[in-house]
């Protein structure tokens, strides 16, 4: 099928079909806190959910299904054969979660909204019990989230709408793997898997941006690890590596963006004239990467950029899922393996009396100092 260039596309197999919503285990499980969000939004959450468990069979069984694609049925297995490792190689932990298999209605599960401020680098969040303040909102009903989209928008916010595959109650309830998030290949199915395993194992409340770059690290290196040590699958071992490898040159990429903006959003001017720039630098950047960056990809995992479709709502959600991952793919290259480096990299987050970001950059210091 060929892309669709009228937008960007998802950043990634794993990271274009995640959301963390706890939100909706606490909507099922502790009715007590629907005060602290929007009781309307947490219960449509939660009444979701519950459709969603109502759905579920053993993947035990699923697997034996008939009724399903075989195709399908291979990807239920590979859902089994890389939590099992996970839990057993990497010590991160599933829980209850991913031993049931759920058939959606649709390819899409939820949109997601996200908004920002348009001359600066700024987050427009909502708080949730448990996580604390995300910068999205996950919807079941598409028209809500287009309608709280036209009102942020309204409000002089930037926007962005995507949709998600799937979402973790971090443990809260047993996740069932759903049909939308086996759309993709095995690569994209075992990275789904452990990266929402990494959110189960480890989410620090009010950190998504720690959180969700961390999975994306431990997602993609999982599947190389899977494929390359745990199935020894030579084709999957090589496809895994090039999506990790092209998921750090797109981190890059967005990195390097961010200097510019800042710079530009730090100085005093009208907003006619700062749109302006605004939309220059955006079709500069979306140039440099065409010429810079894309010409080193391998995998072909991520598509063109329209300058036109970009905004800071946008350039955030990226940010979101690819901060520092060349950081954490050094701690990797200095530790015993990827269990080491996950060990690592939670004992140093847990340890530390500043925060997660502050912590890599000590054990990267350490590095450092040990030559």
């Amino acid at each position: 099928m060929t892309p669709d260039r009228s937008r960007p596309r998802l950043s990634s197999p794993a990271a274009g079909r995640h959301l963390c919503l706890a939100a909706v285990a606490l909507a099922v499980a502790v009715p007590a806190l629907f005060g602290a969000c929007s009781p309307g939004y947490v219960l449509r959450a939660g009444w979701e959910e519950l459709k969603i468990l109502e759905r579920r069979q053993p993947i035990d069984r699923a697997v034996h299904d008939t009724a399903l694609s075989e195709d399908l049925r291979r990807k239920l297995r590979l859902v089994v054969d890389a939590r099992e490792y996970a839990e057993r190689e990497l010590g991160l932990e599933a829980g209850k979660s991913y031993r049931s298999f759920a058939r959606m209605p649709a390819d899409t599960l939820m949109l997601v909204v996200s908004a920002a401020h348009p001359y600066r680098l700024a987050w427009k969040t909502w708080w949730f019990p448990i996580v604390g303040r995300v910068p999205y909102r996950g919807f079941f009903d598409f028209d809500e989230a287009r309608d709280l989209a036209a009102s942020l928008r309204d409000r002089g916010f930037d926007t962005y709408v995507r949709p998600t595959a799937a979402f973790s109650t971090l443990g809260w309830l047993p996740d069932p793997i759903l049909s939308p998030a086996l759309q993709g290949d095995s690569v994209s199915v075992v990275e789904t898997v452990i990266h929402e395993m990494t959110h189960t194992t480890f989410f620090p409340s009010g950190e998504v941006n720690f959180n969700e770059s961390f999975a994306n690290f431990v997602g993609h290196r999982g599947a190389v690890d899977f494929f390359c040590r745990g199935l020894a699958d030579e084709d999957n071992c090589r496809r895994a590596r090039d999506r990790w490898h092209d998921t750090r040159v797109f981190g890059r990429f967005f990195q390097s963006t961010l200097e510019e903006f800042r710079e530009l959003y730090g100085r005093s001017l009208p907003d006619s004239v700062m749109e302006a720039r605004k939309r220059a630098l955006f079709r500069a950047s979306a140039d440099r990467y065409a010429e810079e960056f894309r010409p080193q990809l391998r995998a072909g995992t991520y598509g063109d950029l329209d300058p036109e479709g970009l905004n800071n709502a946008w350039l955030l959600g990226r940010i979101l899922y690819y901060r520092q991952l060349d950081d954490f793919e050094a701690v990797y290259g200095s530790s015993d393996g990827l269990r080491a480096a996950v060990d690592r990299i939670i004992r140093a987050v847990g340890e530390s009396g500043e925060g997660p970001w502050e912590a890599l950059d000590r054990l990267l210091d350490e590095r450092s100092a040990a030559g």
